[in-house]
């Protein structure tokens, strides 16, 4: 049954007060309230719940425990976020045209995605021809108002309508196909099968949104459940010990399509780099198993 919220609501100054009550040690009072009023304490919350002791209802912290200690660890995750995003973003342009070229020539019709022949069910191929049809009344980008003024067709080429659409759309668009040989041949490029390609582009999609909403990652239970391939062409690691809903695995997800992508790219430089800059981060918490660095993907 629900209640109502009597939560009354406090200012950084008196949280400040509470804090210390559960034995948070500050060097400067007045910079945390700052802290608390820039970035807000139900934020900062989840960066400080790690150091409660068990209990963690008691709401006592663990002796020795700073501000300081949690706005590191905030930090952290944000660094994180923004590396994430910044690689997924590789993952998703590539996904865009290996979506489109692929599409374009298998079935030898650059207007594919637009046409209902092509997809396995008729109302998911509607609620995403709405959504085709949404972003592109509503787009600004040069090369769709230069489509609308000069050409007769109802709709702009594949290669046109990827750049338009969200990575959801994407993946709802794969999921969708009703060529088998199609679905194989834009998934084998990665080196997966059908059934593990879209879970692994649902998962990206979903860490994308919340890397772009600023959520916490470095220590979630992600609530999504990425399918574990059986039979790998392409490097992968052995997951058997490791978490499938923390961070970590989904490193190995972004570390794997970039190497099929970027064969020289460093992500695996980038993320031990982060890791040295914040020695203190528990990476455990993060999922990553021991001697992570010397599996053949992290190489």
């Amino acid at each position: 049954m629900k209640t109502k919220f009597t939560k009354p609501y406090s200012s950084p100054e008196q949280i400040v007060q509470i804090l210390k009550t559960r034995g948070m040690l500050m060097e400067d009072e007045q910079k945390v309230e700052n802290y608390l009023m820039n970035i807000g304490y139900h934020r900062l919350s989840a960066y400080i719940y790690p150091f409660y002791k068990n209990p963690k209802e008691d709401l006592l912290l663990k002796d020795g425990t700073t501000f300081k200690q949690a706005l590191t660890l905030y930090r952290f995750d944000k660094k994180l976020r923004i590396l994430l995003f910044n690689e997924i973003e590789k993952i998703e342009v590539a996904i865009r045209s290996i979506l489109a070229n692929v599409g374009c020539q298998e079935l030898n019709d650059k207007y594919w995605i637009t046409k209902p022949e092509y997809f396995a069910n008729a109302d998911k191929f509607n609620q995403t021809l709405a959504v085709i049809e949404k972003e592109l009344a509503s787009s600004k980008e040069d090369y769709i108002e230069d489509f609308r003024r000069n050409y007769v067709e109802s709709y702009p080429p594949a290669w046109m309508i990827t750049e338009v659409l969200s990575f959801g759309n994407l993946n709802y668009i794969y999921f969708n196909i009703a060529s088998n040989k199609l679905m194989k041949r834009i998934a084998g490029y990665f080196g997966l099968k059908p059934q593990v390609f879209t879970s692994w582009l649902t998962v990206l999609a979903n860490l994308r949104n919340m890397c772009c909403h600023h959520a916490r990652i470095w220590n979630r239970d992600f609530m999504l459940n990425p399918a574990e391939p059986r039979k790998m062409s392409n490097t992968w690691i052995d997951t058997s010990k490791i978490g499938k809903k923390r961070i970590f695995y989904r490193l190995c997800i972004i570390r794997y399509f970039l190497a099929s992508i970027s064969p020289n790219n460093n992500f695996n430089e980038k993320v031990a780099n982060l890791l040295n800059c914040f020695p203190s981060i528990d990476i455990t918490a993060m999922g990553f198993c021991n001697g992570w660095k010397h599996e053949r993907l992290w190489n």
